[in-house]
């Protein structure tokens, strides 16, 4: 049960930034005995491997913070985000990690599920965040890109770490960061809609 929690939560993670979770895990396989990656994953920790996604990231991290750059990225990465939460779904749910030490055989058989789960777990987050950051940036004038990409790239971080270490608290904290999104979806989407109303009331006025 716990790998399918670190599983989920890893994938999620790769819904808020595709390579902050594969990043993760093959650093605390490479450097600490958090994480003991099972034979078809161990590419993950490969230096090569390690220095293109470690590249990737931090592309990824600098177009993330400025409006308009960040939707196109957005669409980009809907391809690349689910992939990666195929990925580490697969890698994380089937690795010994100190809170999982004999991964169901399910899961680590080599199926293809598992993959197919973290696509469609990844693309919950990725959605909620795809929504939500144009009409962020419509609101707060492009100011909110910033603040909301880097609040999403710690809590990706977070979940990483946690989902490895303490997974039943990973998945608390995924839920609260699933709320928050939503929540900011709804609240932008509230914030255009009166935009628009005092838009269209300052228009009438004019016209009187």
């Amino acid at each position: 049960m716990l790998e399918l929690i670190t599983g989920t939560v890893l994938a999620a993670s790769a819904g808020l930034n595709a390579y902050i979770p594969l990043l993760g895990l093959g650093l605390l396989s490479r450097f600490t005995d958090l994480v003991e990656l099972p034979t078809g994953w161990l590419w993950l920790e490969n230096e090569w491997s390690l220095g293109i996604v470690g590249v990737l990231l931090l592309v990824e991290i600098l177009v993330d913070k400025f409006p308009a750059l960040d939707s196109i990225n957005d669409i980009l990465q809907t391809v690349v985000r689910p992939a990666s939460g195929g990925m580490v779904f697969a890698a994380g749910a089937s690795s010994d990690t100190v809170a999982v030490t004999d991964p169901a055989s399910f899961v680590s058989s080599g199926q293809i599920w598992p993959i197919i789960v973290g696509i469609l777990v990844a693309l919950v987050p990725h959605a909620l965040k795809s929504l939500g950051r144009p009409v962020l940036n419509m609101v707060t004038g492009g100011a909110g890109a910033a603040a909301a990409s880097t609040l999403e790239d710690i809590g990706a971080v977070v979940l990483t770490v946690l989902a490895v270490v303490v997974p039943i608290i990973a998945l608390i904290v995924l839920v609260l960061i699933v709320v928050l999104l939503v929540r900011q979806v709804r609240r932008a989407i509230a914030a255009r809609r009166r935009r628009r109303e005092e838009a269209a009331a300052t228009a009438g006025i004019q016209t009187v």
